[in-house]
């Protein structure tokens, strides 16, 4: 997790909208203090810290949950149904969530993590997707008032479906409640079967699990019956939607289901 895994915020966190750079200072929110958590001195003793290296790590969770209640109250307000959509790099995320923007039939924005580049947000906004991009620098998740900060560029009004799309990583992004509705969590057929045993934590959080690149499970050997045991045995109630973006396979099912959250949200609204 981040409190031991080397991640720090020291260079900031970078806001990027399609005309403005917006620096956001998240160096007072999120201090990962390492140089008073391990101390090596040359007498031969390690004095090793755990309770500072603990509680700093709950403090900045605790504070984050906090936020993340904030979020989604005001979430809810908006009218908005929000996914935080966690990944590992190369899943096919960012193909799925476009194919989703542009096909699910609810009008959408996007918040894209990565830790360099604004890429992906220009990917959404050449298919018409209002999209924001934070790049993270060093720090490998999103947390909840950096989203809020970007998801405050988008016009809120104007939208029904809230896509936050994380920094690709199975670890950190589990421990960060960003106020969405849903976390849904991708698992593509290139990644292999065990990879909800591997990575229990991620996957007992999830609302949703996304099987991709379903189109290709046969030339990888893929297990998909093994896959959704596996996943099932970590998180039963998961509700789990294997789909191809490239082919449309599965795709009208998981379109289907934002839509009938969408309308559960109306209704809490």
């Amino acid at each position: 997790m981040c409190g031991t895994c080397g991640c720090v915020s020291e260079n900031g966190v970078t806001i990027l909208t399609p005309d403005h750079t917006h620096h956001h200072d998240h160096q007072q929110d999120h201090h990962h203090d390492h140089g008073h958590d391990h101390h090596h001195g040359h007498n031969g003793n390690h004095s090793h810290n755990p309770p500072r290296t603990l509680d700093l790590t709950q403090s900045v969770l605790a504070k984050n949950d906090r936020l993340a209640e904030r979020n989604r109250g005001y979430f809810l307000a908006k009218d908005l149904l929000v996914l935080n959509v966690i990944s590992s790099p190369g899943s096919g995320k960012t193909t799925l969530l476009q194919a989703t923007a542009q096909k699910v039939g609810l009008p959408c924005g996007v918040v894209v993590g990565d830790l360099e580049t604004d890429n992906d947000a220009q990917r959404f906004r050449a298919g018409g997707i209002p999209s924001i991009q934070i790049t993270t620098g060093t720090l490998c998740h999103l947390e909840a008032d950096m989203v809020l900060t970007a998801a405050q560029h988008l016009d809120l009004e104007a939208i029904q479906l809230l896509i936050i799309e994380n920094v690709g990583n199975l670890v950190c992004p589990a421990a960060y409640d960003l106020g969405e509705t849903l976390r849904v969590v991708l698992l593509s057929t290139t990644e292999g079967e065990d990879k909800p045993l591997k990575y229990p934590t991620l996957f007992k959080s999830a609302d949703v699990v996304l099987l991709t690149k379903l189109d290709i499970a046969e030339a990888v050997g893929f297990d998909q019956a093994t896959a959704l045991a596996n996943v099932q045995a970590i998180n039963p109630t998961a509700t789990i939607f294997p789909v191809s973006a490239k082919t449309g396979v599965g795709m009208g099912d998981w379109y289907a289901y934002l839509q009938s959250q969408r309308v559960r949200i109306g209704d809490l609204a």
